[in-house]
């Protein structure tokens, strides 16, 4: 079994996402776990410590399809921001889980629409809030 890279996170999303674990009953969502297994490996640090490049949450991401030329962009908020039309990614879906903390250049699998996976890198992190300088969102 391959090394999960590390992951840094804010501690004002490490307090509102496990306040938003809290929240839930205990088989709220499928990747609830999978959430909480993040947050406990993260390395958290003060909202003005996040490096530039890493996810945070309310980022905007670019992302490119390994092999292809086909990109793609969404943020990543909480379940009450969520677009049903696009356009974002709720932190409750499993690959919204596996984004928080992750560098640019860094890569996951993600779900095709008809089934199996695809390799997706980060090329870019467009808009991340500590970066711009909103520590307290």
């Amino acid at each position: 079994m391959s090394k999960r890279p590390e992951i840094v996170i804010s501690s004002r999303d490490a307090d509102r996402l496990e306040d938003l674990i809290d929240s839930l009953s205990k088989d709220a969502f499928p990747g609830k776990a999978d959430l909480e297994n993040e947050l406990a490996r993260a390395r958290v640090v003060a909202p003005e410590e996040v490096p530039p490049d890493v996810v945070t949450m309310n980022s905007t991401v670019r992302f490119r399809v390994e092999g292809t030329d086909e990109e793609f962009t969404l943020t990543l908020v909480y379940p009450k921001d969520a677009d049903p039309n696009g356009g974002s990614i709720s932190i409750l879906a499993p690959v919204g889980s596996a984004l928080l903390g992750l560098p640019q250049g860094g890569e996951i699998d993600w779900p095709k629409a008809g089934g199996g996976e695809h390799r997706v890198r980060i090329e870019e992190i467009v808009y991340q809030p500590e970066r711009s300088g909103e520590h307290h969102r």
